[in-house]
């Protein structure tokens, strides 16, 4: 009888993600805050709570962010990496400072404490390159001279999150100083092993792992990711970073052949970990953090934009340009919500989890507007203050030279042949 039970649940709500999909594709947004909406429609204080599948729900959100981690190293290549660091540390430098701050400042004076302090900084750090990615094709700018500016910015903040993920596990465990920067040195160890061994052998690693076989390089690919994953857990690194690792270490036909292959199963267990953390929210919690959350939305916000514009205008792009930079990175998403997860987890603080539902859904709704609608406003604003308009080299919709070689720019699920980011 609980077996039954565990089906009709299970496959309810696989039937309804499947619908809310749907539901997003058909208007053209990202269906993130509807997943998030029917976790909390199925959790403590929802609607109607699940009992008989909750705990095998919590094993697919688990490898579903092991899928997200995994796919999103598989865009990417070492060199890519390492050219990215070399010419567009700035950027991300600036990134952190503008995005990463007011999330730490937020948390101190809502008197989470030090380390949630930390955690609310990842949350609000990091862009949603997935609904970003969906943005950037839906509204065909995928050859603009901004495109590869905002790609950079969004390969930087996945290469932090390799730094950045052990240090919040090593404080939500409550490990010493010692204890968390032997943990960070592993870490970056083991990242730099990985980054050495993509450059030099990284042809050989492909070639053992490769299969003209799909089923046979599906199992090698996902199965050595969940064994590296579990020992990078059991070393206290984050079993997140093991699987960008993988990823990384993965190039060539290999790579593209396990992304097409694991982009369904990434997909799935993808929208149960963002069900997953809604059946953790209890609905109730929400409408007394709504409005600081708000608040910090509209901040981060702005800063986002100001992030796109400064780094378009260091790169030589237009007026107009730097504001459509601006505004299509506004959207916060999956990798928000699986950095409040791990606090959550860890029991920190009781009120991150329905605070970052609140900001991501937020958020996620405004960015594709965002990323619409600055310019235009920026313009309009600009010719009620009298301020001239003159087009500047840089301003055009298209680049010179189309942006193709995006391939390995960042991950995510684009048009075939987009090349543009995206972490879900």
């Amino acid at each position: 009888m609980h077996s039954a039970v565990f089906l009709i649940e299970f496959g309810a709500i696989i039937l309804g993600l499947g619908l809310l999909g749907r539901f997003a594709a058909r208007f053209s947004f990202s269906p993130i805050p509807l997943y998030l909406l029917a976790g909390l429609a199925f959790g403590n204080g929802g609607l109607l709570p699940l009992g008989a599948s909750e705990e095998f729900i919590a094993i697919g959100a688990e490898i579903g962010v092991i899928l997200l981690l995994l796919m999103l190293g598989l865009e990417y290549t070492a060199s890519d990496l390492v050219s990215n660091l070399k010419t567009q540390y700035p950027a991300g430098l600036v990134d952190f400072t503008l995005n990463a701050l007011p999330g730490a400042v937020a948390a101190l004076l809502l008197g989470w404490g030090p380390v949630a302090a930390v955690v609310l900084a990842g949350v609000t750090w990091i862009s949603s390159s997935g609904v970003i990615a969906k943005v950037l094709g839906d509204l065909g700018r995928l050859g603009n001279r901004e495109t590869p500016v905002i790609l950079s910015i969004l390969v930087l903040e996945d290469l932090s999150m390799a730094v950045y993920l052990p240090i919040v596990t090593a404080l939500l465990a409550g490990v010493g100083l010692a204890a968390g920067s032997v943990t960070l040195a592993i870490a970056l160890g083991v990242a730099g092993l990985v980054l050495f061994l993509a450059l030099r052998y990284g042809r050989l690693i492909s070639r053992f792992v490769s299969s003209d076989d799909p089923e046979k390089l599906l199992l090698v690919v996902l199965g050595l990711t969940l064994l590296v994953a579990g020992v990078a857990q059991q070393l206290q690194v984050s079993a997140a970073v093991g699987a960008f690792l993988v990823g990384i270490a993965l190039s060539g036909e290999v790579a593209e052949g396990a992304h097409t292959l694991l982009s369904p199963l990434r997909d799935l267990f993808a929208a149960v970990f963002f069900v997953f953390f809604g059946l953790h929210t209890d609905p109730a919690s929400i409408p007394p953090v709504i409005l600081p959350a708000l608040a910090l939305a509209i901040v981060t916000a702005l800063t986002k934009i100001a992030t796109g514009y400064w780094a378009a205008r260091r790169a030589g792009i237009g007026v107009k340009g730097r504001w459509r930079a601006g505004g299509t990175l506004v959207a916060r998403g999956e990798f928000s919500i699986v950095i409040a997860g791990l606090a959550v987890s860890a029991g920190v603080q009781p009120q991150m989890g329905p605070f970052a539902t609140a900001y991501v859904l937020v958020l996620v709704v405004i960015g594709p507007l965002t990323a619409r609608f600055t310019e235009p406003i920026a313009a309009y604003v600009a010719r009620r203050r009298g301020t001239p308009t003159t087009p500047v080299a840089g301003d055009g919709a298209t680049a010179a030279e189309p942006v193709t070689d995006l391939t390995k720019a960042g991950s995510g699920d684009v048009e075939a042949g987009s090349g543009a980011p995206g972490r879900v």
